[in-house]
């Protein structure tokens, strides 16, 4: 072969190599995982500076009302189980997959069977902890009725990313799996809160636990969606209303156990823990059912960030998540409004089984909206709560200038937004009358 064929034969497996390797990479791109960043990002939706760890514990609540069968033998007792994922800061590798298991479906619904599934996230099961800047703050994460502990991994991820142990509780009777009575998360939603708070300070301090050194439970934020909203804002200082324990006493046959978390009940104002320094409430549900009244929400006394779709037809907005914002007039507060969302405003997007034929609808309309894309809301999310976290729960003032979204009345944007990207949005904030 002469020097010119040689030539051209090199520069055609050039040609083949570049086009396989142009072919490779197109058809085998990475994968979107909840959470990940759209084009619209703001700026703080990007993950920190840390890879993810994540472990399961089970934990067992002794003693506790069996709510469920109240009235048939006495107030009898149960240990309750509680299941809970933990992510926090580790050194492993920042690109990990894990592949979490989740159903969809409810339990008990003969038209709703429980169908397993899975989904991807970033994080790296067992990893062993970060320890260079520990103890972190502690962020516990409720979800609504029915969800479960993986229902916003978009976010408890995304915060792990950021100096973050965040816990995820799977609330007995509430979840998909084992949703029960109603009754049961009424009562127990605030209760479970506390208490995976004080064992999460207990592996804390306890040797031979892989938190021991890494998680700080005296700065804790809690996070809660729906149900997990009602329980958060309880826990945060709004006892319970009369009318909220009467409704409690008819739906069970007489019991008066909520009483124990209820407005002027000096156990109740004991309870309120000094270590919860702030909560985020995504769609509380009960302001429209009278749980609460002027004076329950005045005994909210922390930072709050309230989230909330301006259609919310299950929470409701003017008379539900708003009217609890308003209404929380000794608390630092924020309103951020997705304008015509409904409900749900917190979730992951819906898995792609929930759009297969077939389906019942409601499984996809648990995790979607029906005008906002939910990657957006997300991405969303993940901004304003990093923002309120870094600087009332971290004290890292840099991150004020996101929540100062009116400050400067001629700036076309919102700070960490791009251009053209804050239509459909609304925060609000209001100072502590006191």
């Amino acid at each position: 072969m002469n020097n010119k064929g040689l030539f051209a034969s090199i520069l055609t497996h050039l040609f083949v190599l570049s086009s396989l390797s142009i072919s490779f990479g197109q058809s085998f791109p990475k994968p979107f995982v909840y959470g990940d960043l759209l084009p619209d990002a703001p700026e703080l939706s990007a993950r920190g500076e840390y890879a993810v760890g994540v472990q399961t514990l089970d934990l067992i609540h002794e003693n506790q009302l069996d709510i469920l069968n109240y009235g048939k033998g006495g107030d009898s007792l149960y240990n309750r189980p509680l299941k809970v994922e933990i992510w926090y800061p580790t050194e492993a590798g920042s690109d990990e997959l894990i592949s979490y298991d989740e159903v969809m479906g409810q339990n008990g619904s003969p038209t709703r069977p429980l169908v397993p599934f899975t989904f991807l996230g970033r994080a790296t099961r067992n990893a062993k902890p970060a320890n260079s800047s520990a103890p972190f703050p502690l962020v516990i994460v409720s979800h609504g009725y029915t969800g479960s502990r993986y229902l916003m991994t978009y976010l408890t991820e995304n915060l792990a990313s950021k100096g973050y142990v965040v816990v995820a509780i799977d609330h007995t009777e509430a979840t998909f799996r084992d949703a029960a009575g109603f009754q049961s998360t009424l009562l127990n939603r605030s209760l479970d809160d506390l208490f995976v708070l004080n064992e999460i300070a207990r592996l804390g301090n306890e040797e031979g636990s892989f938190l021991k050194g890494v998680v700080n439970a005296d700065n804790t934020a809690l996070i809660g969606y729906s149900m997990g909203g009602y329980g958060a804002v309880n826990v945060a200082g709004a006892g319970y209303s009369p009318q909220a324990v009467q409704l409690f006493g008819g739906m069970t046959g007489g019991s008066k156990a909520l009483l124990r978390r209820s407005v002027g009940n000096p156990e109740f104002e004991a309870s309120i823990d000094p270590r919860i320094k702030v909560i985020v409430a995504f769609a509380p549900w009960g302001m429209q059912r009278g749980v609460w009244n002027a004076e329950g929400l005045a005994g909210i006394k922390i930072p709050s960030l309230f989230i909330a779709g301006s259609k919310d037809d299950i929470s409701g907005y003017e008379e539900g998540t708003k009217a609890i914002y308003e209404g929380a007039v000794n608390s630092e507060r924020y309103l951020l409004t997705y304008i015509d969302a409904r409900h749900n405003t917190a979730p992951n997007p819906p898995p792609a089984e929930a759009l297969e034929p077939g389906r019942p609808i409601d499984e996809y309309l648990r995790y979607a909206d029906s005008v906002w894309d939910m990657r957006r809301i997300n991405n969303i999310n993940q901004h304003f709560v990093t923002a309120f976290l870094g600087f009332y729960l971290k004290g890292n003032d840099s991150y004020k200038d996101y929540l100062d979204v009116n400050a400067n009345p001629e700036a076309k944007e919102w700070p960490g937004f791009k251009p053209r990207t804050t239509v459909g949005l609304e925060l609000d904030h209001q100072s502590p009358k006191n």
